[in-house]
């Protein structure tokens, strides 16, 4: 439930912070290029890696998750390189601008809103295109609350090309499994804000042995994103730029309770929140965006009756309940709004957000 005159934020991302994160956002400021840094950069770093399943490298970043994807591409593909990228919605759709704006030869393989990518259609696309640099994709594209089928698609990407797999996990990692290894991907990108249960300002990213030796081959142009500068300040235990102290003393306390409360259980646990707020919504007798064998777990998109104007909804919810609803984007904007269920949240959370939800709609409908 709110807390005092905290409004129960439902978005998806930022996330609402507890307390005993709050108090270690608030802390002093220490030397990022001293051995207390050093010491904490490389627990964090050991934590992502388990997090991520993985043994590839992985790197901290001062930036939005949008920076975490330009990182991505930025590092592996060259100017003119052919670039397959896969959309279900705004998130996938901007993976794809990046793409073009550093002038790869980007071919579309777009599918509706609400709907996951289908692994047939991407390996009919990627026998079409030949020489296929990379595929990029979204996992979990919280615009729509779908979650794609990241492991189908990364096994019918393997078996039908040599392309890199660069994955946007920006609403997803953390909250919901992604076997970096087992699976074969070469870059993941995600941000401080969402499941990790932190402030935005710094994103994360692995970058494989595959994704290394494009590294080597690109002549895209690169500064800020180059990965080779947080590779070499990593050795030192330093970041090539200055941190976001704060977001980074949250995600250190985040991934060693990850961890110490196991990957599984963390995974299991948001699984089960979001079955809740989809049984919720399914009891007021509303329509869930998404199939459900693609419904995302760190977020639930719901379809508004019809008649109901979605951004009167979602101010009257703010305004009479105190709670924060997300809306929807594109050609789904005042039809559809959006709960947001990863990192801290907790099953009265949802309640009180589905309630107001549901009076709110009742009373809309006079």
């Amino acid at each position: 439930m709110t807390n005092g005159k905290q409004p129960n934020l439902r978005i998806p991302g930022p996330v609402p912070l507890p307390d005993d994160v709050l108090e270690i956002v608030g802390s002093q400021m220490i030397n990022h290029r001293g051995p207390e840094y050093a010491d904490m950069l490389d627990r964090m770093t050991a934590n992502l890696r388990t997090v991520f399943m993985t043994t590839n490298d992985a790197y901290f970043i001062t930036s939005s998750g949008t920076g975490a994807m330009e990182t991505a591409l930025v590092n592996t593909i060259s100017p003119g390189d052919r670039v397959l990228a896969i959309s279900v919605g705004v998130f996938g759709d901007r993976f794809r601008e990046i793409a073009e704006a550093y002038s790869a030869d980007v071919t579309r393989l777009d599918f509706d809103l609400g709907h996951a990518a289908d692994p047939g259609k991407v390996r009919e696309a990627l026998r079409k295109m030949g020489d296929c640099k990379a595929v990029i994709l979204t996992h979990n594209e919280s615009s729509t609350g779908v979650a794609n089928p990241l492991q189908e698609l990364c096994e019918a990407i393997h078996e039908e090309s040599n392309a890199l797999i660069l994955v946007d996990a920006v609403s997803s990692a953390g909250g919901m499994a992604i076997a970096v290894d087992a699976w074969g991907i070469d870059v993941v990108a995600t941000a401080s804000q969402k499941s990790w249960i932190a402030p935005p300002g710094i994103s994360m990213v692995t970058f494989s042995k595959k994704a290394w030796a494009a590294h080597e081959r690109s002549t895209t142009p690169k500064y800020y994103y180059d990965i080779q500068q947080y590779e070499d300040y990593l050795k030192i235990g330093q970041p090539p730029f200055t941190p976001c102290l704060p977001a980074m003393f949250a995600i250190e306390k985040s991934l060693e309770a990850m961890v110490a409360e196991g990957i599984e259980t963390v995974f299991n646990r948001h699984h089960e929140i979001a079955s809740h707020t989809r049984d919720g919504a399914r009891s007021l007798g509303l329509e869930l965006v998404p199939e459900e064998r693609y419904a995302s777990d760190t977020v639930t998109a719901i379809r508004l009756p019809d008649g109901i104007d979605g951004k009167e909804f979602l101010a009257r919810v703010r305004q009479d309940f105190n709670v924060i609803l997300g809306g929807g984007q594109k050609s789904l904007t005042g039809k559809i709004f959006r709960i947001g269920h990863m990192g801290w949240v907790e099953t009265a959370h949802i309640d009180e957000a589905l309630e107001a939800a549901g009076r709110t709609i009742r009373a809309m409908r006079g």
